[in-house]
């Protein structure tokens, strides 16, 4: 059956050497038997680009090829047999070794056609899977490749996030990962653990593992950025008479300044008590809610029955 070797590389009609080889490695390392295993799909885009790799890298038979005195199977063309080295007959010499098929049995190994050279072109095979996989030359059949990227999604502690922090947390599939949180890592960010992957193939090093994160909520803080957001209730008399009052922060409980008149809704900012980037840390923004006590007393009914300011209202939208 016809097939065309440049579109198997996805080249057009004509391209150059360096272009031949750039797209074979390409397509060879996707495609790879040690990279993608038992996946007949795979392993026939191979030998697919393999067969016309083998064609057009030799640039005698490529521009044969290219003139049409040979076909995409090496045969000679009928107009062009007798005395051809290439040249009809029973046999019919195929480049590829394979009987007629060009993607028959040869992907893996070198051939030499009595010229002293390795095929396909001055490269070889062997030297072009060195320089695919990381195996050095020489080594016969030897092949390696880095190992495939593990990934991952993990839940992170809301203060962990805010602070930073070193944990060993239990993937997916049961193993324990050592792993530093940094501060203001937010959802749908992705760590990186080098080396952490799956294995590499023939002595290659593993991949990396890759976390996506979700950070989990916080039943007081609220994120806005790098500062943090909370509502701290303060009594009435707080509220009028002002004072200290605890504040819970990522670097613990700290004492905060009620002003006197401090009106219900209103936002004070403790510098530097947001999320805990060493460069610039943020913000944290308390805002006050005014609590009454659950069974206001006969004094304080009192008190406002006499109140001179009674029926004075706030502004409402």
């Amino acid at each position: 059956m016809s097939w065309d070797p440049y579109a198997v590389l996805g080249l057009p009609k004509g391209a150059d050497g360096d272009a031949v080889k750039k797209a074979y490695r390409k397509l060879a390392k996707e495609n790879h038997p040690d990279v993608r295993p038992n996946d007949p799909e795979a392993e026939e885009t191979f030998k697919r680009a393999t067969a016309a790799f083998n064609l057009l890298s030799d640039p005698e038979k490529k521009g044969r090829y290219d003139r049409g005195e040979i076909d995409e199977e090496g045969q000679e063309q009928t107009r062009f047999r007798g005395g051809h080295p290439f040249g009809g007959g029973a046999g019919g010499g195929s480049p590829f070794g394979g009987g007629g098929s060009p993607f028959g049995g040869a992907e893996f190994r070198s051939h030499n056609f009595g010229g002293g050279r390795s095929e396909p072109g001055a490269e070889g095979f062997e030297d072009l899977f060195a320089g695919l996989f990381g195996g050095g030359g020489g080594q016969r059949g030897r092949r390696s490749a880095k190992g495939q990227d593990a990934r991952y999604h993990v839940d992170v502690d809301f203060m962990d996030a805010v602070t930073g922090a070193k944990r060993r947390l239990a993937m997916s599939d049961g193993k324990p990962l050592d792993v530093n949180i940094p501060a203001g890592v937010k959802t749908g960010q992705t760590l990186r653990l080098r080396s952490q992957g799956h294995p590499g193939i023939g002595g290659a090093p593993p991949g990396d593992a890759l976390l996506e994160v979700r950070v989990k909520d916080h039943p007081h803080f609220k994120r806005d950025g790098d500062n943090l957001k909370i509502t701290v209730p303060i009594s009435l008399t707080e509220a009028v008479e002002g004072g200290k009052v605890e504040v819970p922060t990522p670097l613990g409980r700290k004492s905060l300044t009620v002003p006197s008149g401090a009106k219900g809704g209103s936002t004070l900012r403790m510098k530097k008590h947001g999320i805990q980037k060493k460069s610039a840390p943020g913000d944290l923004y308390v805002t006050l809610q005014i609590v009454l006590p659950e069974k206001p007393n006969s004094q304080l009914k009192d008190f406002l029955k006499d109140w001179d300011q009674r029926d004075e209202n706030p502004t409402r939208p």
